[in-house]
Parts: C-alpha cells; structure tokens; sequence
C-alpha cells in the first residue's frame, strides 16, 4: 500500500527516523515535518490537535497505512482524540480493502520501559511546557510503575535553540544549565533522565556534561524503533502492507531550502525535501 509515515512538530522526529532505519532499513519511509508552525510544545490542547490532525491525515491520504506520531506534544494532547474519534471516520474513506489505518506515537514506548531506567526509583523528565502541563508521562508511568517517582522539568527554550542550530555555546550552556539545575533541585536521589521531546538528542552531549557523571539519559529513538518493530511483528497484515525499498521521501511545511540545511545537521548526510500543504480532513 505504501511507506510508513513519521510525522513532527520539526526537526525532532529526525532522531526517531534515524532509528527506525537502523532497526527496519528495508521499509520506505516518509518523512513530515510541521516546520512552518513549530514548536507545537506552548500550544493549546486544541491546535496541537489541530496541526496534528492535519499531519496525519496528509501521510495517510498520500499512501501510508501506518503513521508513527514522533512529537511527545502532539502524541501527549492529540493522538488519543486522533485514534479514537478521527481513525474510525477515516477509515471509510479510506475503504480500498486493505488493513484498518493505524497511528502510534512515542510515550507509550518509553513509558513501559520506564522500570528499567531507574534503580533508585527517582526518574527525571525534561519536555516541552506542553507535555508536562498534560501530566500523561506522570499518568503513564503511576500506572504501569507506581514504585517510580517522576519528576518533571519543562524546557520551553530547547525546541527553539535546536531548531536553529544552537547546540553549544555560551547561549545554550546557560539555557540548559538553568533547566537542569531546576530539575536536580526537585530531585536528589534522581539517577536517570528521559529526554522527554524527539528534538533533545541532540543537546545529548551537553546535557551529559551538564548533569552529575552518574547520571542515565534515556533517548527515545532506541526505543521507539524497538517498539515499531515488535508491533509489526505482532501486526502481520499491517507489515505487510508496507512497502520496501529502503526510501526516504522528506516533506515539510516550511521552505525546503532551509528544512535540507538543518535536517542535514540531524543526520549527518544530504536531505532534499519537498514542500507540502497540509490537508484538512
């Protein structure tokens, strides 16, 4: 039927892509960006879902039978409205005989695997304002560790500073550090961090050398990637309508131009990208 789908607020769900790849390098892949209306994570509840919406609908119509939500914001205040209102209604549009459209997101993959960060029981959370104010990592984790003590820190710069490519540096040192030192303050006996938004990974090296040497720092790509792959095991009529061939198609909202610049910072290697005007469904 067709690739599957990855759909971002911007550039984070970059990190996710780059795992997916490592873990299913067969699958066709696109990718889509919402870079005109990043970030989403100071945005209300109703125009994440709204943006969200938009993003999904388009992957889906455009051939995807499976679409992977790679935006803690948006997988925190819409995919459940998404999966649970909007899916059924779609599905008789998309009426062709295939398997039923799905759309996944990224908390649930690290949240069940939260048990094994922590070995004290104190875990830490940066995420946008916008995932800690929905308190669903909070509701998660109580549910399926209620041993596990989550402490959460929004960082409403971050997004922004990755975007821009701002990764070091006088202006990021003190904009992390500012945040980080919130975060330990609330939390003593804290040994792990989730790195709670697709985007921070790549403020990894500074974090690391911002937060006490014992500290664990948990990516979500590893994750996420490990996730997918155990669902399509599970989901063999859905695996099977994915196509392979190993591409990679890149869309956004913004202009493509400047998108290739800074994906390329992402991944290491050249990204040419389309632009694409979102549908409303």
């Amino acid at each position: 039927m067709g690739p599957l789908g990855i759909f971002d607020s911007g550039l984070g769900g970059l990190t996710v892509l780059q795992q997916i790849q490592k873990i299913l390098p067969e699958l066709d892949l696109y990718y889509l960006g919402d870079n005109a209306r990043v970030p989403y994570g100071n945005r209300s509840f109703e125009t994440v879902y709204q943006f969200t919406r938009e993003g999904v609908y388009t992957l889906l119509k455009a051939g995807a039978p499976l679409v992977v939500v790679a935006c803690n914001t948006a997988s925190a205040k819409a995919l459940r409205s998404i999966q649970q209102l909007d899916l059924p209604l779609w599905q008789k549009e998309f009426n062709d005989g295939g398997p039923e459209r799905r759309v996944l997101g990224v908390l649930r993959p690290t949240t069940e695997r939260a048990g094994t960060f922590t070995q004290s029981g104190h875990l830490g959370l940066l995420a946008t304002r916008g995932t800690v104010e929905s308190g669903s990592y909070t509701t998660e984790i109580e549910h399926f560790f209620p041993e596990i003590t989550l402490y959460t820190q929004a960082c409403p710069l971050w997004v922004p500073l990755i975007e821009e490519g701002i990764l070091q540096g006088p202006v990021a040192h003190a904009i992390v550090q500012a945040d980080l030192n919130e975060l330990c303050a609330k939390a003593p006996a804290m040994d792990a961090v989730i790195l709670g938004c697709t985007h921070y990974p790549l403020l990894a090296p500074l974090i690391r050398d911002l937060l006490p040497k014992n500290m664990r720092i948990f990516e979500q790509g590893p994750l996420v990637a490990q996730a997918l792959a155990l669902y399509l095991q599970r989901h063999p009529d859905l695996s099977a309508a994915l196509t392979r061939g190993g591409t990679i198609q890149y869309f956004t909202t913004e202009d493509p131009h400047r998108f290739d610049q800074q994906a390329s910072r992402f991944g290491g290697h050249h990204v040419q990208s389309q632009h694409i005007e979102l549908l409303e469904p």
